[in-house]
């Protein structure tokens, strides 16, 4: 018997599938393997500062999934230089953490993270970086973020 939560993913998996995001290149056979991982390729937009690099996120799906968010971060040797995205990977949007909603979907994660990089205009790094990282949590959820762009 399936858990709610892994009909869900299979149902966002199977979406997915047939209306493919430009930009956006699911590892379907790891997520076969395991529907609560799943590997994300986002590729930079083209005329953006990120055109044609590719980047990996890892999405981890816990048995709340879609009530709670799941924990999304960047993987591998690309992590982008941007100013919301910290050099372990971790993200600092507002729809992974406090402003998450059930009718969220990794579809709408991949078009924000990929719009956030879309409206870069410098690769940067968040002025806390080597702060973070030396402190943080290994799991981004357990952060209690503080966004910068509230204060401007």
């Amino acid at each position: 018997m399936t858990s709610p939560s892994e009909r869900r993913l299979r149902k966002e998996f199977l979406e997915l599938i047939k209306n493919p995001i430009p930009g956006v290149i699911i590892d379907g056979e790891k997520i076969e393997k395991n529907i609560n991982e799943w590997n994300v390729t986002i590729i930079g937009a083209e005329g953006t500062i990120y055109q044609g690099e590719t980047f990996e996120l890892q999405f981890l799906f816990n048995d709340k999934y879609p009530f709670d968010s799941p924990s999304v971060v960047f993987i591998g040797k690309n992590i982008p230089e941007h100013s919301h995205i910290y050099s372990n990977g971790h993200i600092c949007l507002s729809i992974l953490s406090q402003d998450w909603t059930p009718a969220l979907s990794v579809g709408a994660v991949c078009l924000s993270i990929r719009s956030m990089l879309s409206s870069a205009t410098k690769k940067e790094r968040p002025p806390d970086d080597l702060i973070y990282t030396k402190t943080c949590s290994k799991n981004p959820k357990k952060t209690k973020w503080f966004f910068h762009d509230d204060n401007v």
